[in-house]
């Protein structure tokens, strides 16, 4: 399972820079870690950034966690990822996600009727482009004749959020995987790894990767740790998608899905995460102590190394 690090899901002072990105890319890189994400929030376009970390960084896996697709017009999604895997030398991942509703629909004022056949007609369009492939596609909601030419650009990997059962079909038949959050060890296991495998299966693809992404901290203080992981994390408990997955987990909020504890307490749950067939861990360093985030950075690097 490869280990890599989520940028920007707790900001620390100082580290709200673009400075201070780089040097983490940096730090990321330097530490034997196989891939940085950053999150497409309200903050940096989260490709132009990773394009400027691809300057800092040479061997390093570059990737998105996720790019909202409404916003974008897919033929414009692969254009700036073409160009984002050019500028990084081929290392670049797209993971792209439907966002929310409260962002989508009440915020930008687009509407977000029909979600999952959104994303299907959108993948229909994208995954093509991404191989470098021209589209005729004619659908209800996109209707797209157009090729790319990007200078250099070789094909782009492609990520799909994809938590419910029909989405995970898309992904599975479209993409090369999934790429998770808030999504516990048990539904990964059981819902979210068989689905997809099945799904890409069925399309006569190959295995899926399944990044599942977590809150993680090295403690001893686990009650302290899952106290603030409460506040931190409380808007993912409410969001639908969200919710939902923390629902078939059993999890009263995201605090009981993160993984908390000491070394040998995180070693455990990182052989729970394997087993589940998670190929790639994804980890938002959540420190709670002086001196958790080094730990936490220590201790993930040593297993990502072993």
């Amino acid at each position: 399972m490869n280990i890599g690090l989520m940028y920007g899901m707790t900001l620390q002072p100082g580290q709200d820079s673009l400075e201070a990105w780089l040097a983490y890319a940096k730090m990321t890189e330097e530490m034997g870690f196989r891939s940085l994400w950053l999150p497409n929030i309200m903050s940096w376009d989260a490709m132009s950034a990773l394009a400027a970390a691809g300057g800092v960084t040479e061997r390093i896996e570059l990737g998105t966690a996720v790019m909202p697709t409404y916003p974008r017009h897919p033929v414009a999604m692969a254009q700036q990822a073409l160009s984002t895997g050019t500028i990084t030398g081929d290392r670049f991942t797209l993971g792209i996600g439907l966002s929310h509703k409260i962002m989508i629909e009440d915020m930008m004022g687009m509407s977000y009727e029909k979600p999952a056949k959104h994303m299907k007609e959108y993948l229909e369009v994208l995954s093509p482009l991404l191989k470098r492939e021209p589209v005729g596609h004619k659908g209800d909601l996109y209707r797209v004749h157009a090729g790319l030419d990007v200078p250099g650009s070789g094909e782009v990997p492609l990520l799909v959020a994809a938590l419910g059962e029909i989405m995970l079909g898309h992904a599975g038949r479209l993409s090369a995987g999934t790429i998770t959050w808030m999504t516990g060890i048990k539904t990964l296991a059981g819902h979210i790894v068989p689905k997809i495998q099945k799904s890409a299966s069925d399309a006569g693809k190959a295995s899926p990767r399944v990044v599942g992404g977590f809150p993680l901290v090295v403690t001893d203080d686990q009650e302290g740790a899952r106290s603030l992981m409460s506040k931190v994390y409380r808007m993912y408990g409410a969001l639908p998608s969200y919710r939902a997955m923390l629902d078939r987990e059993g999890a009263a909020g995201p605090e009981d899905i993160a993984l908390v504890g000491n070394e040998a307490e995180l070693t455990a749950e990182l052989g729970r995460l394997r087993d589940a067939g998670v190929t790639d861990l994804k980890v938002a360093v959540t420190p709670v102590e002086e001196g958790s985030e080094q730990r936490t950075l220590d201790f993930l690097a040593s297993e990502s190394t072993s």
